[in-house]
């Protein structure tokens, strides 16, 4: 019998889809850096089992406040719990561009029905990558500035 790691699933049922992760690690480093496929694998693992920790803590908060459903506070609560504190304002600023950008349907679709074509759905996710990617940067440079954010505290 396999172990159970997630709830009703092995670990082999569970995972992100390779290629887009290995995509997204590619357009992450420097174009004269190359990652191992092993290596490329490791991340994959990494980012599963981050969110199945964050799921885990989420699901444990809404439960000690007798919720059913787990909501974006009790995300960003487990954040904090789980140490991941300094990324919070990052994860709500995204949390609330998500919340602009799928308003217009009440599917949650951003295009409201509207059929793209395989192009037209590349580019849009190209875009979003790329936007990701710049918030991120952002991010990693703020970080790298400590004294920038102590700025930012006081005014």
């Amino acid at each position: 019998m396999e172990p159970m790691d997630i709830v009703g699933k092995s670990k082999e049922d569970v995972s992100l889809p390779k290629s887009t992760m290995f995509k997204i690690i590619k357009e992450m480093l420097p174009p004269d850096v190359r990652v191992a496929r092993d290596t490329q694998d490791l991340l994959v693992e990494c980012c599963v089992e981050f969110i199945n920790l964050v799921s885990s803590e989420s699901n444990e908060v809404c439960n000690r406040e007798d919720k059913k459903t787990i909501a974006p506070e009790h995300v960003l609560k487990a954040l904090e719990v789980l140490g991941f504190g300094e990324y919070i304002e990052e994860v709500y600023a995204a949390y609330e561009q998500h919340k602009l950008e799928t308003l217009d349907s009440p599917k949650g679709g951003k295009f409201g029905g509207i059929e793209m074509t395989e192009e037209e759905a590349l580019a849009e996710q190209q875009r979003m990558f790329a936007e990701a990617r710049a918030r991120m940067i952002n991010g990693v440079s703020m970080q790298k500035q400590p004294d920038s954010d102590h700025n930012l505290e006081s005014q």
